[in-house]
């Protein structure tokens, strides 16, 4: 069976200019990728309607699936509900009445006045259908074209440019979609790395690749708050397809050890957590270089009060020495950016705050540096029952994406503490 395709069209020039980031593509091809469409094409295209009509129309010809975003806000600029009534061959407007009624209620709720361009946002094409949108005021317009338009059975989907909106109507497209094509069965699994850049895992698990069968796919996803994420995709999947993919993983996991930390999509903040309150543990953190970026971390986690008691952002060496207890001979001695220093600063922060383990960074994130260590490097220090220990991180990145990976490196370094 061939596999339905569809193209992700993000209309505005907003996006165009840079001046917002679209991140509804990616939104929208993970859920397609979800139930087994696959994402031929990713476009972005301004406001204007002609361009809007043909690039559409090229999209249909070569997709059974397209779905836009944006353009549809009661603006003047706002002009894709008109090229699409224009591309549907639509003759006239239609309200439609239970939009029409979550308009009033949005506007209630904000305390505006009911205006006639907000009650335009209920009109569509009277050759579309309507997904009722919840959480804005446009809605999400269905059209249909028969076999003989573009040559097969197509559908355009357009929906709000918002991301809130999009993301809470996602889920009533993708049931639409799996209602009306008949959808190759895909079966994804994923399993969360740290420690190993993408090429030497890569060079590492290279035989185990090699002896996938022609049906399994694996993808490589780097990243630098959570590492490299493994997915492993079985194409045509059939009722075995779990115990097939996980057979696989077994006979993976001895080669990874222990930079395999989760064998689901998650991160280390979460990992950790999940440690920490199997264990009964608290957690306290000490930053330097990072800025307060772990505690973040760790306090996006739902029921992270749990285990987190607090963190010490000690920037200056006099706050990590009237706060944390590092003696200024220490500092003074072995460097600000020092294995001494770190451990000394988790030491500091665990005995202040009374957790279980706690874990430090000094470093330097961007072109500064001293006699002792160059810009890019992080010591981390991590301390508990087990006693204290710390480890050296170098990057070489600008200053945001070194502090993400000195956060992530830190978490990293606590999980293998709390593990062994």
């Amino acid at each position: 069976m061939n596999p339905v395709k569809a193209s992700i069209c993000t209309i505005g020039d907003e996006i165009l200019i840079g001046q917002i980031v679209d991140t509804n593509s990616s939104m929208i091809s993970r859920a397609l990728g979800a139930i087994g469409v696959r994402t031929s094409h990713m476009l972005s295209l301004g406001d204007e309607r002609s361009e809007i009509i043909n690039l559409l129309s090229n999209e249909l010809n070569s997709n059974e699936i397209v779905v836009s975003t944006g353009g549809l806000g009661p603006t003047k600029d706002d002009i894709t509900k008109d090229a699409l009534a224009e591309l549907s061959g639509s003759h006239a407007y239609v309200k439609h009445e239970e939009q029409e009624a979550i308009v009033h209620k949005i506007l209630k709720a904000r305390g505006l006045d009911v205006l006639n361009i907000n009650l335009r946002q209920a009109l569509v094409p009277d050759t579309c259908e309507v997904i009722v949108n919840r959480r804005g005021t446009a809605p999400i317009m269905v059209f249909r074209f028969p076999t003989d338009r573009f040559g097969h059975p197509a559908v355009l989907y357009a929906m709000p440019g918002v991301p809130y909106e999009t993301e809470a109507a996602l889920p009533d497209v993708i049931n639409d979609i799996k209602q009306h094509f008949k959808l190759e069965s895909i079966y994804h699994k994923t399993i969360m790395t740290y420690g190993l850049a993408e090429s030497a895992l890569s060079e590492l698990i290279a035989p185990w690749e090699d002896s996938l069968p022609a049906d399994m796919h694996l993808a490589y996803l780097p990243n630098p708050l959570t590492g490299v994420r493994l997915r492993i995709s079985l194409f045509n999947a059939g009722e075995d397809a779990e115990s097939r993919v996980n057979a696989r993983i077994e006979a993976l996991k001895p080669l990874l050890g222990d930079n395999l930390y989760s064998e689901q999509d998650d991160t280390l903040e979460a990992v950790v957590g999940r440690l920490l309150k199997a264990k009964g543990s608290t957690l306290s953190v000490a930053e330097s270089c990072t800025g307060g970026e772990i505690a973040h971390l760790i306090t996006t986690v739902p029921g992270s009060s749990d285990y987190f008691l607090g963190s010490v952002t000690s920037y200056a060496p006099e706050i990590k020495q009237k706060i944390l207890g590092v003696k200024a001979s220490l500092i003074k001695e072995k460097g600000i950016v020092s294995s001494a220093v770190a451990e000394a600063m988790a030491e500091g922060v665990r005995r202040v705050t009374g957790s279980t383990f706690s874990v430090a960074t000094t470093g330097w994130a961007d072109a500064y540096g001293d006699e002792h260590e160059p810009a890019g490097t992080v010591w981390v220090g991590v301390s508990g029952p087990s006693g204290t220990c710390s480890k050296r991180f170098q990057y070489k990145g600008d200053r945001k994406r070194n502090i993400e990976r000195f956060a992530a490196s830190a978490l990293d370094y606590l999980r293998r503490y709390i593990i062994k």
